[in-house]
């Protein structure tokens, strides 16, 4: 009776492995290729809503600035102010999402990051052009990584590590979308019909792929338990830890993202040379995250969270010793360094804090990394300015600031009380 016990138990086994079924953390059985199309339409949708709100202004700053007859500086104070707006409101998007799970929280995103281009295409002066990033703004706290990452938690709990970097690995394409897409729309048509057209993507793309795509809740109809619990700052010291990581991080990576051609031509290269080695930026994000997913997987988040920090310092002293012929290194570099911290930014706060109300601790622990990143651009371009190329050991001293910080952090899970 025993052997044909084990025998009938192999035999489940198999058929479950044969049928293609995983074991999530609470228990429940889903099909393999289900969490691959949650990610898959995850990280469409998010490549859809970095394209058209962060990285907009990079081409249709100055369009539209133009457009409105005021300078670039009025452009960028409303995105200063959209990212301060967006720092406010992740809390309680985080809140909402470990109550309720995700979906709702990102179909939301999509009309919110509607109505605030429709906005952005009717503005006339600058109140309604403040108006319309305020609107922006609220659609980053509610569409941008940390609500997909908030979302991924609720549905998969400590095993979210793959899911996040996974949307990443697709998100990490936004910028090579949205930059040519938007240069070409506006032209081809102007800024405001660009806008438009961004806008009915999200109702045509964004929205069913987040509604019809990402589940309600855990497969198996419960949510996870431990990530709709609420919580507080405890605990205090990993808490403000984290945060100052990511703030220094964040701010290094507005500035660089503002400021990296014209640090490059700071460094003796060409415009053309810089411009050059500037767009190995994005695959090198890709590659890491590539590397993160196939090799580092199996390491703990810290580990990738330390590599990343000195990356950038180490490009930066290739820069500062080589020249100009150290402008790829140092950009591909950092942004190795860059694609590795987005994924860190989901998979520590989760490897040290577990599940339990991921959604809203990772809220509090990202809002000062966006209110840094909102002056980033202005601050260090003071720098720039000023100072020239030793404005790097700013941006390097901060990240070895933030390594400092991750080697006071334990690899091993705290219990958040």
């Amino acid at each position: 009776m025993g052997c044909m016990a084990a025998c009938r138990r192999r035999r489940r086994r198999g058929s479950a492995r044969s049928s293609g079924l995983v074991r999530l953390a609470d228990g429940d059985a889903e099909p393999a290729r289900s969490r691959a199309l949650v990610v898959a339409a995850l990280g469409t949708s998010q490549t859809l809503a970095w394209a058209s709100s962060y990285y907009l202004p990079a081409i249709l700053a100055e369009p539209i600035a133009a457009g409105l007859g005021l300078s670039r500086a009025w452009f960028f104070g409303a995105f200063s102010a959209s990212l301060l707006i967006s720092a406010v409101a992740g809390p309680y998007v985080g809140r909402a999402i470990d109550r309720r799970g995700g979906r709702g929280v990102l179909v939301l995103s999509n009309l919110v990051l509607a109505a605030g281009l429709l906005a952005l295409a009717a503005a006339t002066g600058p109140a309604s052009l403040f108006a319309a990033w305020a609107v922006l703004g609220l659609g980053m706290a509610l569409g941008l990584y940390d609500a997909g990452f908030a979302t991924l938690t609720t549905l998969y709990g400590s095993k979210a590590r793959g899911p996040i970097t996974g949307i990443t690995l697709i998100a990490g394409f936004a910028s090579t979308v949205s930059w040519p897409l938007s240069t070409l729309l506006n032209d081809a048509l102007g800024w405001r019909e660009a806008c438009l057209i961004w806008a009915a993507l999200h109702l045509v793309v964004g929205l069913p792929l987040n509604r019809f795509l990402v589940p309600l809740a855990a497969p198996g109809g419960e949510r996870h338990a431990a990530a709709a619990a609420p919580v507080g700052w405890k605990p205090y010291r990993e808490m403000f830890l984290l945060a100052f990581v990511f703030a220094a991080a964040w701010f290094v990576t507005g500035s660089m993202a503002a400021h990296l051609p014209r640090l490059l031509e700071r460094a003796g290269a060409t415009p053309l040379e810089a411009v050059a080695a500037a767009a190995l930026m994005g695959p090198a994000q890709v590659a890491a995250r590539i590397g993160e997913f196939f090799i580092l997987r199996r390491v703990h988040p810290l580990i990738s969270a330390r590599i990343a920090t000195v990356l950038h310092p180490i490009g930066a002293a290739a820069l500062a010793l080589i020249g100009p012929s150290g402008a790829a290194v140092f950009v591909l570099l950092f942004g190795a360094g860059n694609g590795l911290l987005t994924i860190a930014r989901g998979t520590v706060p989760l490897a040290i804090f577990g599940p339990r109300g991921f959604g809203e601790r990772t809220g509090l622990i990202g809002a000062p990394a966006r209110a840094l990143q909102a002056f980033a651009p202005l601050l260090f371009g003071l720098l720039l300015d000023s100072a020239g190329l030793w404005s790097l050991l700013f941006s390097a001293g901060l990240c070895l600031a933030a390594l400092a910080a991750l080697l006071c952090l334990r690899a091993t899970p705290t219990t958040a009380a």
